[in-house]
């Protein structure tokens, strides 16, 4: 076997796992949809379980930047209770 011969199975070998897990990928992102769907259903506000979402995936120190930077442009708008 040559080199391009290697190289050409090694990169087809990448190309196809790739494939199966964007295949993957989108059975979970449709399986996320009918989750959120299904607490819509429930009453759930998607919206807001999205941004709880996001916060849960920061650490402890970026969620409390976010949440004082936050404050502070509600506060600069006039936005506070």
């Amino acid at each position: 076997m040559s080199t391009e011969n290697v190289s050409a199975e090694q990169l087809r070998l990448f190309i196809e796992r790739i494939e199966r897990l964007e295949e993957d990928k989108k059975g979970v992102a449709d399986d996320i949809k009918d989750v959120y769907a299904e607490a819509k259903g429930t009453g759930f506000d998607t919206k807001t379980m999205r941004a709880i979402i996001r916060l849960r995936a920061m650490n402890k120190d970026d969620r409390q930047e976010q949440e004082a930077m936050l404050a502070t442009y509600k506060a600069a708008l006039g936005l506070d209770d």
